[in-house]
């Protein structure tokens, strides 16, 4: 690597082990470090670089990194900026799942239930600010309710990507589409055809699952991350029910320990989208272990990388359409239906056991909301309760 890739590298470990909050918090650690502090960036190139990730399907805080490694030094910044803002949760969460699924102690059942009802609060915690920002009007919030209800009526993994396009075609007929802003906005020197090729295996890498991988293999592990991650709107949230899905359903790892690592995600720093390290490290199916957390994890990052590559160098002309943000508008309605079914079942279902957890839970999201508490410091008090009342 370059000098400049080891100093991305440098800044985003340091952004990895700081920034606490999820995926909304990350960009605002972002923009004071390289806005504000670093000046790696104007403050229009900035909101525009997030508006594009946030576009995009993936983790938008991740791509953000990215994108600012990418325009700083290359591919090699990209990866270094991915490395350092991912490495530290990486680590925790990986360690978590062989420390306590592979070590044979096994998490306590207080714990467990713990760590579940912060999963409760945490994504009602998300669904309500996500709706305050995506369904303020009357048809994006009958969207909404339609995706949630389709989604709970029909459970099935096709569904989530059916409601994923129908809010963009309704997003469509909304005729809201804002113009594109003028000015050179977010530019990276990247030619168009090495563009195109990460596009094209994009593309080709979601068609893996055509060439029969067995089930529970190693490429049937990586083909399954690699559509959770390649079809996720919404940020870091938004990727559990699709890894619910892809994990729980085929009995890979039980519902109890997918909520409980879900839970403990909320505890560290950096993105959210390392659960599936732990998930990889944990479950039954592909290598397990070690190689099984990197591989869950190189699959479900690797499609936001490809689309970050893909994207930037036709941005300028991209950005000119007039019925792009109206296209987004629709998916945002839609992804704030996916999770609020999310929240219904099966968070919510296998969570809530009496009053008191409801009562729990709804104290929860009093602290987070109300008393802005931060998800981790919630998430190690119902931690350390379930360990003293119930462990």
């Amino acid at each position: 690597m370059t000098m400049e890739a080891w100093r991305v590298f440098a800044v985003f470990l340091r952004l990895g082990l700081t920034s606490f909050g999820g995926p909304i918090a990350h960009l605002g650690y972002f923009r004071e470090a390289f806005v504000t502090r670093l000046r790696w960036l104007r403050d229009d190139e900035y909101a525009e670089l997030v508006a594009i990730c946030q576009f995009l399907p993936g983790p938008a805080s991740s791509q953000v990194g990215m994108a600012i490694g990418l325009r700083r030094a290359g591919l090699s910044g990209a990866l270094a900026a991915w490395v350092g803002f991912t490495l530290p949760s990486a680590l925790v969460m990986i360690g978590l799942a062989l420390g306590v699924l592979h070590g044979g102690a096994g998490i306590p059942p207080g714990v467990v239930h713990g760590m579940k009802l912060v999963a409760v609060a945490v994504v009602a915690h998300a669904v309500w600010g996500m709706a305050r920002g995506f369904c303020r009007t009357l048809p994006a919030a009958l969207l909404t309710l339609a995706c949630a209800v389709l989604l709970l009526a029909w459970p099935m993994a096709w569904m989530q990507w059916l409601v994923i396009a129908a809010g963009a075609l309704v997003g469509l007929g909304w005729r809201s589409a804002v113009s594109a802003g003028e000015g050179p906005g977010f530019n990276v020197a990247v030619p168009r055809r090495p563009g195109a090729f990460a596009l094209a295996a994009f593309a080709l890498l979601f068609g893996l699952p055509l060439l029969g991988f067995a089930s529970g293999s190693t490429g049937d592990v990586f083909s399954a991350f690699y559509r959770a991650g390649a079809l996720v709107f919404g940020g870091g949230h938004v990727v559990m029910p699709l890894l619910d899905t892809a994990v729980v359903a085929p009995g890979w790892l039980s519902q109890d320990d997918f909520l409980a690592g879900y839970g403990a995600v909320q505890a560290v720093p950096g993105p959210l989208f390392t659960f599936a390290g732990y998930l990889g490290a944990a479950m039954s199916a592909g290598p397990g272990g070690w190689a099984g957390g990197v591989l869950a994890l190189l699959a479900v990052f690797l499609p936001s990388l490809l689309l970050v590559l893909g994207v930037l160098p036709f941005w300028r002309h991209v950005r000119r359409w007039p019925r792009m943000r109206a296209a987004l508008a629709g998916v945002n309605a839609a992804v704030v239906g996916l999770l609020l079914a999310a929240l219904v079942d099966p968070v919510a279902r296998s969570a809530l056991l009496g009053v008191g957890d409801v009562l729990l839970v709804m104290a929860a999201l009093v602290a987070m909301q109300a008393l802005r508490v931060p998800a981790w410091g919630v998430v190690l008090a119902f931690v350390f309760g379930g360990w003293w009342f119930g462990g």
